[in-house]
């Protein structure tokens, strides 16, 4: 076959985004197969986003994509060769669970999951599956700037890692993003705040570029700057096998707020600004070997300044798509493999149980008793009443 037939679940922000890529032609190798949503109104919001595009692009017109009420029926229909996965966060798992057991490849939106528990089942599914492809949307991995930081650290031309810093407060979000959907921001509708829902890029990042941490501690507030049950503001400590350390500060309560990752190495240090912007301060000598041998009380290492040179597009959503169409095709690599999901869903669930217990928590931690204290929390979740669901308002939603 020369193009994969994707159906895609949930016509929400996440999917309706998809949607239009596909449409704009940026995903030759895939079809839009099908589309699925338990809400008939989405079903028909994306039937009239499909016709408005034939309308103004009548040269490129398109066919209409089967619609479905559920997941289930329409990967029982078997219009589809693999599924794109964008519900809220609980039901991750179950519906690539679900796909891959009827021979169906599967790319979840981030989280991977709620809990990692959960996520170990998806695991174990795609491992009983090795023939079929099992991706996570991980579209911050194809940023050059946060690619060309794993290749130096990992290249080890900068030595270890010694203190990892990353203030990430520009997920600003208004009251009215959370009133736009009853289960945005519960704990029973989402599993978690902004660690749960705008970080989970940021948090596979932090791992994928310096490692998975030892050991955490983290500072949790709920509600403290909007109307929801869930944390909008959170501080954390991190330490590492080799002795390194390394915070994490995040929150949608701050406007304008900062984007700044720094990661300070034996031989000098990365400063990332803006998810754009990357500088290399590269010391003469590293720190370790210059304090043993200088014999000047208030020296320090000399710095050359260099702004390292960057490969590739940022392909974004499109090149997570089109590198999961590939290795459909022709067994090309994925942009990031689902079982890699579990990383940064360790570190937020390992978060927030240092704020359920207010203590440090080591990696890995009993994650029986995350879900159990996790179950707590959503027994006594409140739904919103009254909202209306919003697609796609915006394209910042999408595109951030």
């Amino acid at each position: 076959m020369s193009k994969i037939k994707l159906g895609i679940i949930g016509y929400g922000n996440m999917g309706s985004g998809h949607v239009k890529n596909i449409l704009k032609g940026k995903c030759p190798e895939v079809e839009l197969a099908a589309v699925a949503d338990i809400d008939p109104a989405r079903l028909e919001a994306c039937k009239q986003a499909i016709a408005d595009f034939n309308a103004e692009h009548p040269d490129a017109k398109v066919g209409e994509p089967l619609l479905f009420e559920s997941a289930e029926k329409m990967m029982d229909a078997k219009v589809v060769d693999a599924v794109l996965v964008a519900v809220p966060h609980y039901d991750h798992p179950s519906l690539v669970i679900a796909a891959l057991e009827r021979g169906i490849h599967a790319l979840s939106e981030k989280p991977a999951g709620v809990y990692t528990l959960q996520v170990r089942e998806m695991m174990a599914c795609a491992d009983r599956h090795p023939d079929l492809v099992f991706g996570m949307m991980f579209n911050q991995r194809t940023n050059p700037v946060f690619r060309k930081m794993r290749e130096i650290i990992q290249s080890g031309e900068l030595g270890q890692i010694k203190r990892t810093s990353w203030i990430i407060t520009n997920w600003y979000r208004p009251q009215f993003y959370y009133d736009s959907g009853a289960w945005r921001a519960t704990w029973s509708g989402e599993g978690g705040g902004v660690l749960l829902n705008q970080c989970p890029h940021n948090l596979d990042l932090w791992q994928w570029i310096c490692g998975m941490p030892k050991r955490i501690q983290a500072h949790l507030h709920y509600g403290k700057w909007h109307d929801i049950e869930v944390e909008d503001d959170v501080t954390a400590y991190a330490e590492y096998e080799n002795g390194a350390t390394g915070t994490f500060i995040t929150t949608t309560g701050d406007a304008p707020g900062t984007n700044r990752f720094e990661v300070v190495c034996d031989g000098g240090t990365l400063l990332c600004e803006d998810g754009k912007k990357l500088t290399l301060k590269k010391l003469s000598v590293p720190e370790s070997e210059f304090s043993k041998t200088t014999t000047k009380a208030f020296s320090a290492p000399s710095v050359e300044v260099i702004t390292p040179e960057l490969e590739g597009e940022n392909s974004q959503h499109v090149g997570v798509l089109n590198a999961f169409a590939a290795a459909i095709l022709r067994g090309e690599p994925l942009i990031a493999d689902g079982r890699e999901g579990i990383n940064g869903l360790m570190i937020s669930n390992a978060m927030h149980l240092s704020s359920f217990e207010n203590r440090m928590v080591e990696l890995p931690f009993d994650e029986q008793r995350y879900y159990e204290l996790l179950m707590e929390r959503v027994k006594t979740s409140r739904r919103k009443v009254n909202v209306s669901s919003v697609v796609s308002d915006t394209e910042g939603s999408y595109n951030s």
